[in-house]
């Protein structure tokens, strides 16, 4: 029995809007490796396991609010830059919409289109104003205005996820471990288990996902238990 084919089916092809998913694994990646590099930084100076926890829970809550923000900020800066050449596309269409139906047949033109076929398409679609403003932004901008992400999924999907994945490295000192190693151990396994869930989305084999996310973090947390080691010893002199 063969497959139907894809066009077939609904939702054959992943989410890439953007919407949350994208800041729910920059999230998570991001505490992730923040938190496991600024523990190995602190660590490695030598302090005690009550000072990892706290400058860890630090690094969760500040990191958490500031991606949060960011995102936020970001996703709501773009939403209105896209707005406002929404209202400039809209603009040129009731001013010269002539114009604008020969500009939107040459581009399909240049993608391989015949021209009267073109010119007959870029007419019917001038006659319904709104239908004709989605495809020129689409055209035009490579975007839908009626699909752009949430600001508000995007803060909160960034904040839980980040702090998920700040939370990681800490759980050995939370439930008594004092050992720096495991709480690295166990960050490298959160690493390795997030990239590999990155692969579900991305096609990509799960272990060359997950090998490429905890190398990363083994490079970022090797870096800042090095400078702490060096600032921890000369500290002591």
């Amino acid at each position: 029995m063969t497959d139907a084919p894809a066009a077939l089916r609904e939702a054959h092809h992943a989410d890439v809007s953007g919407g949350w998913l994208r800041p729910a694994v920059f999230g998570a990646m991001d505490g992730l490796v923040t938190n496991i590099a600024l523990i190995a930084g602190v660590g490695g100076g030598g302090v005690s396991s009550h000072s990892i926890v706290l400058t860890g829970s630090a690094g969760l809550v500040a990191g958490a609010i500031s991606m949060g923000l960011g995102e936020y900020t970001s996703v709501r800066s773009a939403n209105e830059q896209v707005a406002a050449e929404v209202a400039k596309e809209r603009r040129e269409l009731e001013r010269h919409p002539e114009a604008e139906a020969r500009e939107l047949a040459d581009a399909w033109v240049a993608r391989g289109l015949p021209r009267d076929l073109a010119t007959q398409v870029a007419e019917a679609v001038r006659r319904d104003p709104e239908e004709a403003l989605r495809v020129h932004v689409r055209e035009e901008l490579g975007v839908d205005p009626d699909d752009q992400p949430s600001p508000w999924a995007a803060a909160i999907s960034s904040f839980l996820f980040f702090s998920l994945g700040a939370l990681v490295p800490l759980l050995t000192y939370l439930v008594g471990a004092t050992e720096l190693w495991l709480a690295l151990a166990v960050g490298g396994l959160g690493l390795f288990v997030a990239g590999a869930v990155v692969a579900r989305f991305t096609n990509r084999p799960w272990w060359t996902s997950g090998l490429r996310q905890l190398l990363l973090g083994a490079a970022a947390a090797g870096a800042t238990y090095l400078i702490g080691s060096l600032i921890g010893v000369q500290g002591g002199l």
